[in-house]
């Protein structure tokens, strides 16, 4: 197995990107929306215009139909109710703008987070086997979870909250100097100091926000683990060890989480002090100036009664939305540093593929010539493609080659060195040895989950990095030592190694891997319905779905590591002669504990720290009575 990365370090910090690239990336998915996103705009508009017209009817209603009229008997009050049913129907042109423009904006939100997650799951199918190795799981699902959520959140409430609280904001500060430019220049010294204040805890919220989702998805990726190694933590009592380092985790996310909330709630008060603050001088300094004014033959200190109560409304709109501004801050920079995660996936490099040579359904004449066919067939070709753009077609043999191959999966550590083995078509070859000792490197390198930086593998005469990764795995059958079963029935699952593949087909697989019996015996046969990767199953019967899984898409190369590890002796018995058939004329790779299923190998390869030791049949080892022989005899076990 490679080696644990950096990646796995819980609550590992990475260096921040830059909030502005992120925000404006993150808005490049709204370009779709345009016609939408302008109507959101209108009805933005529409709904502060309304709100702030409103407001200023407050002036003219107590100016011209409250104060002359007061202590007068007789009063016509049908132009008074006018003013009322007019501002009344301007804010319900505002409410019903407002309950538009949210509706709209969380449509917007679900279809760019519909869109993200499509491109993050597309991406991630893409990537290298070595990411998955040096991320955590957990770390990688958080992504697709809290992250996204966080960006819902700020996409659906926090931009048209932020659009509103700035065109609110300029409406208002226009009629403010149209109604006392003395008044808004208190406001102006004001907005200074609570642009001050935002920028100086913003700037450190920001910080504990990345920090509290890294946290975050450390949590998520430890607990995965230990939900899914549940039985190996009680077998080995690890609960109390478990506890202990789930404590150490949490309680860098409960830190994390506390300085940004302790960032983040107190920003809300501070803002809301200074408002009340501001709302009081403002008060003090419009009252005085309303007093003079009657002395005075009005100018620049010129202010009614009702001008007065205006202005105040309209510091209370003016400082409410720099307050709300205040508020989706916190819910913006953890969208921010959420979006640098997700797309910090989407940035991985992808598993590069060069390759141009195909596999083909052909039919093969006598004679050797390939013709290319659309349907299976049961024969398959390689298809070339040359450099002068002639196109050449080989039949599929099974020939693999290993050339002096070195490999390392950090760079530092050999893991292979200076390997060379040859299997011809048809033949069973056995990899025999200790732990760490490469069996199952050599097996991930035929696939290409790794490339091979020293030396050639040649599948069939034809470099290996020619062949696309697709059609190469198509072309090879494998049954790894860890099953995983999907959530479906027995049969979606057999049917996963070919999924055109016929009901009638599924069960010969089944068969062929003697796992007929027992499925046939389950509750609703192979329509039976698994789910947390086949719990309801013993390892044995598991595994032997596995074996169906790769017998249903007949193969020309089989890889089986460690197939029979979890199948006792009887069950083992039962399917050597299904497994003979399912390897029959086709070229196997074997690794196995148990040397007792290598003896009809063609050849067997015995490999200590990353070497060939020991190569041959199972008579000529042991007649050399070198490791192979201590190891079958029981004079050296395999650790």
């Amino acid at each position: 197995m490679p080696p644990m990365g950096p990646g796995r370090k819980q609550g590992m910090m990475k260096k921040p990107k830059d909030t502005k690239k992120t925000a404006a990336r993150l808005f490049s998915y709204f370009k779709q929306y345009k016609l939408r996103l302008l109507l959101v705009v209108i009805c933005v508009i529409f709904s502060s215009g309304a709100n702030v017209y409103g407001t200023y009817l407050l002036k003219p209603i107590i100016d011209d139909y409250i104060v002359p009229f007061i202590g007068q008997e007789h009063v016509n009050l049908a132009p008074f109710i006018m003013q009322i049913l007019i501002m009344l129907g301007i804010y319900i042109i505002g409410a019903v703008s407002t309950w538009l423009y949210n509706r709209i904006m969380v449509g917007i939100s679900c279809g760019t987070l519909y869109t993200i997650r499509n491109q993050m799951f597309e991406h991630m199918q893409k990537l290298p086997i070595k990411y998955f190795d040096t991320h955590a799981n957990g770390d990688i699902m958080s992504r697709y979870t809290n992250d996204a959520d966080s960006l819902r959140q700020m996409l659906s409430q926090s931009i048209p909250q932020l659009i509103s609280s700035a065109i609110t904001v300029v409406s208002v500060f226009v009629m403010m100097i149209v109604i006392s430019p003395i008044l808004t220049l208190l406001v102006i010294a004001m907005l200074i100091v609570m642009l001050v204040v935002i920028k100086f805890i913003g700037k450190r919220s920001a910080m504990y926000f990345r920090k509290q989702q890294n946290a975050l998805g450390a949590v998520n990726g430890y607990t995965e683990e230990m939900v899914e190694g549940v039985k190996v933590v009680k077998v080995f009592c690890y609960e109390d060890k478990s506890k202990q380092k789930f404590s150490q985790i949490n309680g860098a996310l409960a830190g994390a989480a506390s300085n940004a909330n302790t960032f983040a709630s107190i920003l809300m008060p501070i803002m809301g002090n200074l408002s009340n603050i501001h709302y009081a001088a403002t008060a003090i300094v419009g009252a005085y100036l309303t007093i003079i004014s009657g002395n005075t033959n009005g100018g620049l200190f010129a202010l009614s009664i009702g001008a007065l109560i205006a202005f105040l409304q309209y510091t209370r709109s003016f400082s409410h939305p720099i307050t709300q501004v205040s508020q989706q801050v916190n819910s913006i920079l953890n969208a921010m540093a959420g979006a640098e995660r997700i797309f910090e996936l989407l940035d991985e490099n992808i598993e590069t593929d060069d390759g141009k040579t195909t596999l083909i359904n052909a039919v093969i004449d006598d004679d050797g010539t390939v013709h290319e066919v659309a349907h299976r067939t049961g024969q398959w070709a390689w298809r070339q493609v040359h450099k002068n753009g002639s196109v050449s077609y080989s039949p599929l043999r099974g020939e693999v080659d290993f050339e002096n191959v070195t490999f390392s999966y950090d760079g530092k550590k050999t893991v292979l060195n200076d390997i060379s083995l040859y299997a011809e078509p048809g033949q069973k070859i056995a990899f025999v040895g200790s732990t760490g000792a490469g069996k199952t490197t050599i097996t991930n390198l035929i696939n290409r989950f790794y490339d091979v930086p020293d030396g050639k593998i040649k599948y069939d005469g034809i470099n290996i990095n020619k062949i696309k990764k697709d059609d190469l795995r198509r072309s090879l059958g494998i049954v790894l030592q860890d099953t995983h079963l999907f959530t479906g029935t027995v049969m979606d699952n057999i049917r996963f190694g070919k999924l055109d593949a016929t009901d009638e087909e599924v069960i010969n697989a089944a068969k062929i891997a003697n796992a007929h019996w027992f499925i046939s015996h389950l509750p609703d046969g192979y329509n039976t319905w698994l789910t947390a990767d086949g719990a309801n199953l013993s390892q044995g019967q598991r595994q032997l779905i596995a074996i169906a899984r790769a017998a249903v898409a007949d193969p020309p190369v089989l890889i089986l590591d460690e197939a029979t590890s979890s199948i006792d002796t009887r069950t083992e018995s039962l399917i050597e002669k299904g497994m003979d058939g399912l390897m029959k004329g086709r070229t196997t790779f074997v690794i196995a504990h148990r040397l007792s299923t290598v003896r009809n190998a063609d050849a067997i390869m015995v490999l200590e720290n990353g070497e060939i030791i020991e190569r041959g049949s199972h008579n000529d080892l042991i007649d050399k009575k070198g490791r192979y022989y201590q190891l079958y005899t029981g004079a050296f076990e395999l650790s």
